[in-house]
């Protein structure tokens, strides 16, 4: 597979410096790739396996893509297997009721975060059952600055996922390699090399408050196109002295308007 010349500065160089910034994947590690069929997972799988044929760590790591069967009918993820196996890997695949559970038994009007909360659950276990140290999702920069509006608007927090977090309950550590690669670079490389999407089931999908905040994050971005540039330097740079700190531990702000 030859590698494009810039590709290396649109995806190699920001996946590279993301993972040696936060120390995501060490010499030897085993790392479990989360794969939906979505754009994102198909992505960061073709993107690791070129940086681990390549050396561009400077060392080896194993990957072990793991997908999970939600349980919908009709969902044909033939696609990814042979994509998987195309690629000289074996797709452990995890049976699961999740779809059942969430849309069935508990009928939740608002299921995104149930759902989340179990695949992840079945997802970290299994890879840790397999040996891994490290967990890779496909998230990007995107998703980072949607998930930070989503705490401001709905939660009143000033925060989004970390690139690296050590899960202590199942001894794994979650990853986010790429961290610093815009959705609409994710798009164009899928519909360039052609890599195959999985259709998604879910009724849910693009219903839900987070696609709502996509949206507003695509209008604000019209206007200001270095938004994401500005997002990663705001995560990286802040420090807790540009917060609002409380001196006394009294009353909260929602208690003295009367919420």
């Amino acid at each position: 597979m030859v590698v494009k010349k810039k590709d290396n500065q649109t995806y190699y160089n920001p996946l590279r410096r993301a993972i040696l910034a936060h120390q995501m994947i060490e010499p030897g590690d085993k790392v479990a790739i989360g794969m939906s069929g979505g754009k994102d997972s198909t992505t960061l799988l073709y993107l690791l396996d070129q940086i681990r044929r390549q050396r561009r760590l400077g060392f080896d790591f194993e990957i072990v893509p793991i997908s999970l069967d939600m349980g919908f009918p009709d969902c044909d993820t033939t696609p990814m297997q042979q994509f998987v196996e195309s690629l000289g890997y074996k797709l452990e695949i995890v049976p699961t009721t999740i779809a059942k559970v969430v849309f069935d038994i508990r009928k939740e009007k608002s299921p995104c975060s149930l759902c989340a909360k179990l695949r992840r659950g079945i997802l970290y276990n299994r890879a840790s059952e397999l040996g891994c140290q490290k967990v890779a999702l496909g998230h990007h920069v995107d998703d980072a600055i949607e998930t930070y509006f989503m705490n401001f608007l709905f939660h009143g927090k000033l925060n989004s996922f970390a690139p690296k977090s050590y899960l202590s309950k199942t001894k794994v550590t979650l990853i986010r390699p790429m961290i610093y690669l815009e959705e609409q670079q994710i798009i164009w490389l899928v519909k360039r090399e052609e890599l195959p999407v999985v259709f998604n089931p879910c009724p849910v999908d693009k219903k839900t408050k987070r696609e709502e905040i996509k949206n507003l994050v695509t209008r604000i971005a019209k206007n200001y196109p270095d938004i994401r540039e500005k997002f990663i330097m705001g995560m990286e740079q802040g420090t807790t002295e540009d917060f609002w700190t409380k001196v006394s531990s009294g009353n909260s702000y929602n208690s003295l308007i009367g919420k």
